[in-house]
């Protein structure tokens, strides 16, 4: 069995952690309670770090004289820089990390969808929606690592491109951390079909970078390979880039393959260009061809398992396919 390296992922604290919301309750969101077991949480709640207490009044962002604050009604407090001296403060000495769940709708954590009122009264109205401050400069920051909130990870397809982000993410800081130049190379064989799945002119920039370092600091090297990786894995695997990379499977059985395997396969993948069907029901056939045929270029390509299998789940909300 494959050993997944770990994600480290930061969370809002709320989110299964501690019941720290403003009314004192806790969300008991399925998807932390999953991930649990797998990755490295680190949390945060920021309304309980700039001093509100639980529970609280709740907050608000308000555009007041052309600028946004974080306003409490209730007591007239603008929150504004205490909550951007602890958001940056936080933010700086955060270790590296491989993705973002916040909370939607938070003034604080979420975003996006937060609402933003015209003015300090108390009956003032919405004008439009915007991220939080904390999760605004997550954003702003790490834009180009996986953020989602609880919400939008209720639907299968956001969550499982999710995964399979902070997993090969995870993956990556492993090899930066071994030093080791083969252990690039061994990623770059690990996951190719996956990277071609996601994105096919960035999987041979990939490919090239670790075939031809040789002569420049493996640092130096690393940061290229980093940066081309995060603009491959950014919208998850494509629907024509998963059909290239199991046609390209599907070649290494081609002499093995009973004529109405290949035409139950090739059934599967119209359901699947048509969107009836998940990516993971091909992988399932592909994967049950691998263990037939011992075949083991495919067997330790990512693509076909790209996450712990204990995390599958094909429940699906559809919250999120708007944005």
């Amino acid at each position: 069995m494959y050993k997944f390296a770990r994600p480290r992922i930061f969370a809002s604290r709320c989110l299964g952690f501690e019941a720290c919301r403003w009314n004192g309750a806790i969300i008991n969101t399925e998807i932390t309670r999953r991930l649990a077991p797998h990755v490295d949480f680190i949390t945060d709640c920021p309304e309980v770090a700039i001093g509100l207490g639980i529970p609280r009044d709740p907050i608000r962002i308000i555009e007041h004289e052309g600028e946004l604050e974080l306003y409490q009604p209730a007591n007239g407090l603008d929150l504004t820089e205490k909550m951007r001296k602890h958001t940056a403060g936080f933010l700086d000495s955060m270790p590296q990390v491989d993705g973002f769940i916040l909370q939607s709708r938070s003034p604080s954590c979420g975003p996006w969808d937060v609402k933003i009122y015209n003015g300090r009264s108390p009956k003032a109205q919405t004008l439009r929606r915007a991220a939080g401050f904390f999760g605004g400069e997550v954003l702003s920051r790490f834009g180009s690592l996986p953020v989602e909130d609880e919400g939008r990870l209720t639907n299968f397809t956001i969550r499982e491109r999710f995964y399979t982000q902070i997993f090969t993410l995870a993956e990556f800081r492993a090899v930066r951390a071994s030093g080791r130049a083969s252990r690039l190379v061994e990623f770059m064989s690990h996951h190719k079909l996956l990277l071609m799945a996601c994105h096919q002119r960035e999987q041979k920039t990939l490919g090239h970078i670790a075939a031809s370092h040789e002569g420049l600091p493996f640092d130096m090297v690393l940061d290229e390979f980093e940066t081309h990786l995060l603009l491959a894995l950014h919208n998850g695997p494509r629907r024509n880039g998963a059909i290239n990379a199991l046609m390209h499977a599907l070649g290494y059985f081609k002499k093995e393959l009973k004529t109405q395997e290949k035409r139950y396969f090739l059934e599967l993948l119209d359901e699947f260009r048509n969107s009836r069907i998940p990516l993971s029901s091909l992988n399932s056939v592909i994967k049950a061809w691998i263990e037939r045929s011992d075949e083991s270029y495919l067997r330790m390509q990512s693509f076909f398992e790209p996450y712990p299998s204990d995390l599958v789940d094909i429940s699906d909300s559809g919250a999120g396919r708007d944005y």
